[in-house]
């Protein structure tokens, strides 16, 4: 018997097998109830090379809870901004086996709006 996270997971290593074989720039989020967290990872050099999450200061002190669309589109903005200023342009957007709704959809959003092509 499989339970909802373990579907997720499998459905995340589909969409990371073909994000590998793109060979770019990965996007990665993860949500809780609480905190939304992004990731610019790079597979080939198996590094993170930047994160933006609600647990930052300046995002906590700018929202009133971590668990919403208006905190991950800032979220979105924040790793943008980070991508950008290291030179990343184009990425592959990995949702983890998350629906691309609510706040997964708030963060890639974002992230596109301010520079981020995928």
């Amino acid at each position: 018997m499989m339970n909802s996270k373990s579907k997720r997971i499998r459905r995340s290593k589909k969409t990371r097998a073909i994000i590998a074989k793109l060979g770019l720039i990965r996007l990665s989020v993860h949500k809780s109830n609480s905190h939304i967290y992004a990731q610019l990872i790079d597979d080939k050099n198996k590094k993170v090379i930047s994160s933006a999450s609600t647990l930052e200061p300046d995002i906590r002190n700018a929202i009133s809870s971590g668990g919403n669309t208006k905190a991950a589109a800032l979220v979105g903005k924040r790793i943008a901004d980070k991508g950008i200023k290291l030179g990343i342009m184009s990425i592959a957007f990995d949702r983890s086996g998350y629906k691309y709704h609510g706040r997964v959809k708030a963060l890639a959003d974002a992230a596109r709006e301010n520079g981020l092509r995928f």
